[in-house]
């Protein structure tokens, strides 16, 4: 096997794109694999039967062991341990770490779930897509306060919540994009164009050739 890490993306995923971002931040280099989840690389179900992406493999240098890492903050927390320049997991705050994935994880459990409704609501057109929003509102809200109190959503530089709310945020922002722009949450709304428009966002959505297509060996981050 390549000692370079697998990764196993999908493009729009939110889940894979916050791998990616963090891949991205730390400078690892992997070979990307594009896939599309209705024709999944026999390679990669044999590597992660549960099939979904993303999915990181590393191998040690000696060749004595393979590290599969099947959840995007596992490998946003692994790349960010192998280099983390800009200090997004807070090295130097002891319980800084544990505060943040607590919040990424009660924002996994708490907005995700309600985004998903809005999202579906809107796409098949249902009578409650206003309360779908206004659920997900009170995390906006919540979201908003933050930003008024420092530039970032954990603290005023910015940190691992950030690039793992990220994705979603983008994603909330387009099932509704006139009401978006117009909703009352103007730093929060500052605060995802400064990442949409940033050079290291368009690296991470970059489009790949679907790895079953050719088996090229194509390199990121």
């Amino acid at each position: 096997m390549n000692k370079t890490p697998i990764l196993y993306s999908l493009q729009n995923c939110p889940y894979a794109i916050r791998a990616r971002i963090a891949l991205f931040k730390s400078e690892q280099k992997v070979l990307i694999r594009a896939v599309k989840l209705n024709n999944k690389p026999t390679q990669m179900l044999i590597t992660s039967p549960k099939g979904s992406v993303p999915i990181l493999v590393v191998e040690t240098h000696d060749d004595s062991t393979v590290m599969i890492i099947e959840e995007s903050l596992e490998i946003m927390l692994w790349a960010l341990s192998q280099r983390d320049e800009h200090n997004l997991l807070r090295s130097d705050q002891p319980s800084a770490l544990v505060e943040m994935v607590n919040i990424i994880t009660r924002f996994e459990s708490d907005f995700i779930p309600a985004y998903n409704a809005y999202s579906c609501a809107k796409r098949y057109h249902e009578d409650n897509l206003v309360e779908c929003r206004q659920a997900c509102e009170v995390y906006l809200q919540s979201l908003e306060a933050k930003l008024t109190q420092h530039a970032f959503l954990f603290a005023e530089q910015e940190s691992l919540v950030d690039i793992a709310f990220l994705p979603f945020l983008r994603k909330f922002a387009r099932i509704e994009k006139q009401w978006f722009r117009q909703s009352p949450y103007p730093k929060l709304q500052a605060w995802l164009n400064h990442y949409l428009q940033s050079r290291m966002f368009s690296k991470v959505m970059e489009k790949h050739e679907l790895w079953l297509d050719n088996h090229k060996d194509i390199y990121f981050g």
